[in-house]
C-alpha cells in the first residue's frame, strides 16, 4: 500500500492482535500490505498450493474453512472466518501448506501481507508475536481484561487472589524461641500488636503456632500457668506455602480446614506469616467465615444462609479475576463442605454415626462435582458405596441407608442443589450398592455398549469420594482405571457417542442455534472437551476426575502435543467462564438457583467474546478430530 488512509489504520486496529501493536509496527505491516479480492466461492489457499505464501486479514466478507477430517459435518465446511480474523496462522508458524481448504463465503476482500514480511513482523512486535503462539490464550486475557473492567464497580477495593502470598507478607515474621514462657509470647504480642506467634528452632524453622484465638481457649479459660514453655500449648498443626504460591491457594487451605493462618516457608525457614485479614479485609465474604459456618451449622436454614455466601464469594472472586479453573475448584470444595455436612447431620439423626454401617460407607459425588468443575447451576449427582457388615447382606444395609440417603438429598434440595431430575442419587436403590456391587455394574457397561450403558459411563466415571471411607471410592477407581483401559472395544464405543455431540458452528452464521436463538454452554460447549478427556484418561489409566488434570496427565501416554492440550484447556475455560459470568448476572438479577440455565444468545455477546468462543468451538473440533484418529471413527 503506497499509502494509508487513516480509514485503513482505524480498522485494522479495531481487532485483535493489532489493537495490542505499537503503533509504528502496525504503520509498518499497513505500509507492506496489498489488498486482494476474491469472488464467492474461490480458493483463496489449499494445500496443493505448498507453504503458506502470505498472512491474510479479512477486510469485508465470510471464509470458509474445508477438510474432511472425522468427518466433521453434513458439509465440509468446519470454520466460518469473518471480518477482522486473521488466517492461517499454524501454516505460516511453521513454513508448511494449509491443512484446510480456505474458500470465499463470499465475495471478500483481504489485507496480505508477504510471509517472509510476517516472519519480520513477528520479531518486531512482542504483541504480534505472542498473539501468533498462544492466539487463543491471548484472545482470552482480552476478554479477561474486559470482565474484570465490566466488574470493577463492585470490586473497586478487593483483594487480589491472583498475587503470590511474597507480595501479601505485611512484615517480617515474629517468632520466639519453643522455650520462651506463654507470659513472655504474650507480652510481645501485646507490644508489636500482632495477632500471633509462632516458636520456631535456630535455624528458623517453624515448630508451632499461637494466636489470639488460642489465648482464650488454651490459656485464659483453663488458667494455664503462664511460666511454662509457650510450645507447650502452641498448636503443632502447621500450613505452610512457598512464597511463589498464590494467594487463592492459601484461601482454600484456610477454607477447608478452618485456619486462621498460613505460613510461608521457603527451605524449611519461616519468610513470612500470611493471615486470613490479609487476605480478605476488604472483601465482603471470608471465606473461612464460609466454612466455619458450614462446619458449625446444625439447620438447614444455616446451610441455606451458607449456600447464599458461597454465591456472594463467588461474585467476588470473579470481579477480582480469579481464574475460572481456581473459582470453579473453590465452589466445588464449598459445596463439598456443605454435603458434607448434610451428611454428617443426617447420619448423626438417625444414629448411624459410630456403627459399623457408618464406619463403612462412602458419599460419593458424580457429573461436574466429582470432576471439580461446579457452577452456580448445579443439581444433584450422587451415589452410595458401602461394605457389608459381618451377618448382613446388602440388601438389609440398603434398607437402613435408603432413608438416609432420602432425607440428605432433600436437605441438598432445601439448601439450593435441586433433584436429579433423572433419579440419580444414593437414595436410588440402583445407586446405593456395595463395592462388589459397584464393580459388577461398572462390568456390565464396559462389557454392553448400550446407550444407557455410554450415557451411565458418561456421569458415573466422574466419581470421586466426599464423605465417609474414602478408601472404597480409591478401591473402585483403582479397579475401573484397570479394567476400561484393557477394553478397547468399549472406549471405542465412548469415542463415537461422543463424537455425536458437535460443537456448533455454522456455515451460513457464526453458531447453528438452538430454541429461542441461543447456545446451550454446557450440553454443546463444556461436554466435547469433557467427554474426550474421559475416554482419553481411560485409555491412560488416569485415576483424576477433573478435565485439564486429566488431559493433561494423558498427553505423554496418548501422544497428545503440549501446545495442542494447552489450546483445548484455554478454549475450556473460556466457555467455562461464559458459563460463570451467564449464572452470576442471572443471579444477581434475583433469579432462583432453579432459573438458572447455560443458554446464551451470541448475538448479546461483544465482539471479542464471540470471536473467542468460535474459536473455542474450532479447538472442541480439533479435539474430537483428535479422538476420531485415535479410534478410526
Amino acid at each position: 500500500m503506497s499509502a494509508i488512509h487513516p480509514s485503513e489504520l482505524a480498522f485494522i486496529t479495531k481487532h485483535a492482535p493489532f489493537d495490542r501493536m505499537e503503533l509504528p509496527h502496525v504503520l509498518w505491516m499497513l505500509e507492506r500490505m496489498n489488498i486482494g479480492y476474491y469472488a464467492e466461492g474461490e480458493v483463496i489457499v489449499t494445500p496443493e498450493q505448498g507453504a503458506v505464501d502470505r498472512f491474510l486479514v479479512i477486510k469485508q466478507g465470510v471464509v470458509n474453512g474445508e477438510q474432511s477430517v472425522a468427518k466433521a459435518s453434513d458439509t465440509d465446511t468446519w470454520l466460518e472466518l469473518m471480518e477482522g480474523e486473521c488466517f492461517p496462522l499454524g501454516a505460516l508458524l511453521a513454513n508448511r501448506p494449509v491443512a484446510s481448504v480456505y474458500r470465499a463465503g463470499s465475495d471478500i476482500f483481504c489485507y496480505e501481507l508477504p510471509a517472509d514480511d510476517f516472519r519480520q513482523l513477528i520479531g518486531l512486535s512482542a504483541a504480534f508475536r505472542d498473539f501468533c503462539t498462544r492466539r487463543i490464550a491471548n484472545l482470552l486475557e482480552h476478554s479477561k481484561q474486559v470482565i474484570q473492567a465490566q466488574y470493577s464497580q463492585s470490586s473497586v477495593e478487593q483483594q487480589s487472589l491472583a498475587s503470590p502470598l511474597s507480595t501479601i507478607i505485611r512484615r517480617a515474621p515474629v517468632t520466639c524461641s519453643p522455650d520462651t514462657t506463654v507470659r513472655q509470647a504474650l507480652e510481645v504480642m501485646r507490644d508489636q500488636r500482632i495477632g500471633s506467634m509462632v516458636a520456631a528452632d535456630e535455624e528458623g524453622r517453624p515448630l508451632g503456632i499461637m494466636t489470639l484465638h488460642d489465648v482464650l481457649d488454651r490459656i485464659a479459660i483453663p488458667q494455664i500457668d503462664l511460666d511454662q514453655p509457650v510450645v507447650e500449648i502452641m498448636s503443632m498443626q502447621l500450613s505452610y506455602l512457598p512464597p511463589q504460591a498464590m494467594a487463592h491457594e492459601a484461601a482454600l487451605m484456610m477454607a477447608k480446614h478452618g485456619f486462621r493462618h498460613v505460613l510461608v516457608v521457603e527451605n524449611e525457614k519461616l519468610v513470612g506469616l500470611v493471615s486470613e485479614k490479609d487476605l480478605f479485609a476488604l472483601q465482603r465474604v471470608g471465606l473461612r467465615q464460609i466454612g466455619s459456618a458450614i462446619r458449625h451449622a446444625d439447620t438447614p436454614q444455616v446451610l441455606l444462609q451458607c449456600a447464599t455466601d458461597i454465591r456472594k464469594m463467588a461474585h467476588n472472586m470473579m470481579a477480582q479475576g480469579v481464574a475460572p479453573e481456581q473459582l470453579t475448584q473453590f465452589i466445588s470444595a464449598f459445596n463439598d463442605l456443605l454435603t458434607a455436612r448434610v451428611v454428617e447431620l443426617e447420619c448423626k439423626a438417625s444414629g448411624l454415626t459410630g456403627t459399623p454401617l457408618h464406619d463403612g460407607l462412602c458419599w460419593m459425588a458424580l457429573g461436574s462435582e466429582g470432576r471439580f468443575e461446579q457452577t452456580l447451576n448445579t443439581d444433584q449427582d450422587n451415589a452410595l458405596i458401602f461394605v457389608v457388615p459381618a451377618g448382613m447382606t446388602a440388601d438389609q444395609v440398603r434398607e437402613k441407608l435408603l432413608p438416609v440417603a432420602r432425607r440428605i438429598n432433600e436437605t441438598l434440595d432445601l439448601c439450593g442443589f435441586p433433584l436429579c431430575k433423572g433419579e440419580i442419587m444414593a437414595s436410588n436403590p440402583k445407586w446405593c450398592l456395595s463395592l462388589e456391587e459397584w464393580k459388577r455394574t461398572f462390568n456390565g457397561w464396559i462389557g454392553g455398549g448400550s446407550p444407557e450403558s455410554l450415557l451411565n459411563a458418561s456421569i458415573f466415571f466422574d466419581f470421586r469420594s466426599l464423605y465417609g471411607a474414602e478408601h472404597l471410592a480409591e478401591d473402585l477407581r483403582g479397579w475401573l482405571a484397570r479394567v476400561a483401559a484393557d477394553n478397547s472395544r468399549f472406549l471405542h464405543m465412548m469415542a463415537g457417542n461422543a463424537l455425536r455431540n458437535r460443537p456448533p458452528l455454522g456455515v451460513v452464521r457464526d453458531f447453528v442455534l438452538g430454541k429461542g436463538n441461543t447456545l446451550d454452554l454446557k450440553m454443546n460447549g463444556i461436554t466435547p472437551f469433557v467427554d474426550a478427556a474421559r475416554i482419553f484418561a481411560l485409555a491412560a489409566s488416569v485415576t483424576q476426575t477433573n478435565t485439564i488434570q486429566r488431559l493433561r496427565l494423558s498427553a505423554a501416554k496418548m501422544r497428545l502435543p503440549e501446545s495442542e492440550i494447552d489450546a483445548w484447556i484455554d478454549a475450556l475455560l473460556f466457555i467455562q467462564v461464559l458459563r460463570l459470568r451467564h449464572h452470576d448476572e442471572v443471579s444477581e438479577q434475583g433469579a432462583s438457583d432453579n432459573a438458572l440455565d447455560n443458554l446464551i444468545d451470541p448475538e448479546k455477546l461483544n465482539e471479542l467474546d464471540r470471536r473467542i468462543l468460535k474459536e473455542a468451538f474450532r479447538q472442541a473440533r480439533k479435539l474430537q478430530s483428535r479422538l476420531a484418529l485415535e479410534y478410526q471413527l
